[in-house]
C-alpha cells in the first residue's frame, strides 16, 4: 500500500505534445481538486492511435493541436487524496479511469448512448479548445464520476487495457449477441485483438483474425483467435463468410475485406475510424447481401462488465501488451509503438509498483 499523506506536490511531470514532431516531458501544475475530485497516482498508461496521431500530425482526424496537450486516456492508478465531499473510492484504492464527460448538445441522440452526445470531452483530446488534458502524469485530479475501483489483486499493468478493452467490448455488443456464431476481426492492433478477446469472452464460436503483419496475428492467436488470414489473402478472406465482421483496420481496403467476408445477412461493425471524406469500399455487395453495417464509437457502461470479465478470468487481454517503458522514455516508446509490426499495447510506466 502506498503511503497516503495530504501533502502533495504543487506540480509533476507530464508528457505533453506542443506540435507535430514536438513530444516533451514538462512540469505541469497539479490542479487543486474539488469537492466531488480526486487526485489519482498514476501507474500506467496505455499508448493509444490518437496519442501517436497527436505527436505525428499534431492532429487526430479533425481535432488538431491549438495548443499544449498533456497526452493520455488508459490509465491506471491508486488514489492518494478522495473528494472532498467524502463519495468516491478512498485513499489507497486502485482505480481505472472512464475518460469521457458526457456534455450538453443541440442534437438528438439515444438517452442511453451517451458516448453520442455532442458536447462530449476525452481526457487527452484536442476536438475542443480549451483542449481536455489527459492523464499522462504522475499525479492527476479526476472527478470521482471517472473512477472504477478494482478489485483486490487485479494487475494495475492488466487494468492499464480497461479502457481499449471496453472500446472492443463495445463494439462486439454493437453486434448483438455472438455466442455460438462465427465471427471474423479485421486488423489484429490492440483494439483488434481485444476485440478478439471479447469475442471469445462472449462465446463465439471461432474467431478468424486478419493483418498484413505476423506479430498482430500471434497476439490474436494468444487472446483466443482460431484461425488468422495474410490480409493480403482476399480470397481467403471472403470463404470466411463470418455472421459477425468486427472491422479495426480504420482504412477502406479493411472495410472492403470486411463487406466481403461477411456471409449474406451478417453484421459488421465498423470500430476503425477511417479518414474523413469518401471512401471506395464495394457498398453495393452491402447492398445486395443485406448486411447491417454499424457504427461503434468509444463506450458507455461497458467498463464496469470488463473490469468484472477481468476479474472472473472470462476475458484473457495481457497478451495484448508488449512492452513498457518508463515516463523517462516516452519518446522511445512512441517510436516503438508506431511501428505495428513489431508492438502491440505499449505502457508508461509512472513508478509506484503495484499496490500490495
Amino acid at each position: 500500500m502506498p503511503a497516503i499523506t495530504e501533502e502533495l506536490p504543487a506540480s509533476g511531470p507530464a508528457l505533453v505534445a506542443h506540435a507535430a514532431g514536438d513530444l516533451r516531458i514538462d512540469e505541469v501544475p497539479l490542479p487543486l481538486p474539488g469537492p466531488e475530485e480526486a487526485v489519482v497516482e498514476v501507474r500506467y498508461g496505455g499508448i493509444c492511435g490518437s496519442d501517436l496521431h497527436y505527436w505525428l500530425h499534431g492532429a487526430a482526424g479533425k481535432s488538431i493541436l491549438k495548443a499544449p496537450l498533456v497526452l493520455g486516456h488508459e490509465i491506471s492508478g491508486v488514489v492518494v487524496r478522495a473528494a472532498a465531499n467524502g463519495q468516491g473510492p478512498q485513499p489507497g484504492t486502485a482505480v481505472a479511469v472512464h475518460p469521457a464527460t458526457p456534455g450538453p448538445g443541440v442534437a438528438r441522440y439515444p438517452a442511453d448512448r451517451p458516448n453520442l452526445s455532442p458536447g462530449c470531452t476525452y481526457l487527452g483530446s484536442a476536438a475542443r479548445y480549451p483542449h481536455t488534458d489527459g492523464a499522462f502524469s504522475r499525479y492527476v485530479t479526476l472527478p470521482v464520476r471517472m473512477l472504477r475501483p478494482l478489485p483486490v489483486g487485479m494487475s494495475l499493468r492488466t487494468a492499464a487495457l480497461i479502457e481499449p478493452a471496453s472500446v472492443a467490448w463495445h463494439a462486439v455488443s454493437r453486434a448483438g449477441d455472438v455466442r455460438g456464431k462465427s465471427a471474423l476481426v479485421i486488423g489484429s492492433g490492440p483494439i483488434g485483438a481485444l476485440a478478439v478477446a471479447v469475442l471469445k469472452c462472449a462465446g463465439a464460436a471461432r474467431i478468424t483474425a486478419v493483418d498484413l503483419h505476423p506479430k498482430p496475428l500471434e497476439i490474436a492467436m494468444a487472446v483466443g483467435a482460431d484461425h488468422v488470414i495474410n490480409a493480403a489473402d482476399t480470397e481467403a478472406i471472403a470463404a470466411v463468410e463470418a455472421d459477425v465482421v468486427i472491422e479495426s483496420s480504420g482504412n477502406h481496403h479493411g472495410l472492403a475485406s470486411a463487406i466481403q467476408g461477411a456471409v449474406r445477412g451478417g453484421t459488421v461493425v465498423l470500430v476503425g475510424l477511417l479518414p474523413t471524406g469518401m471512401q471506395p469500399v464495394p457498398i453495393s455487395l452491402a447492398i445486395t447481401r443485406e448486411l447491417d453495417l454499424k457504427g461503434s464509437f468509444r463506450f458507455n457502461d461497458e467498463i464496469d462488465q470488463v473490469i468484472a470479465a477481468l476479474a472472473d478470468g472470462s476475458l484473457h487481454i495481457e497478451p495484448v501488451i508488449t512492452h513498457q517503458f518508463p515516463l523517462a522514455d516516452a519518446l522511445h516508446a512512441f517510436e516503438v509503438a508506431k511501428d505495428s509490426t513489431a508492438s502491440g499495447k505499449v505502457l508508461l510506466s509512472f513508478g509506484g509498483g503495484e499496490v500490495q
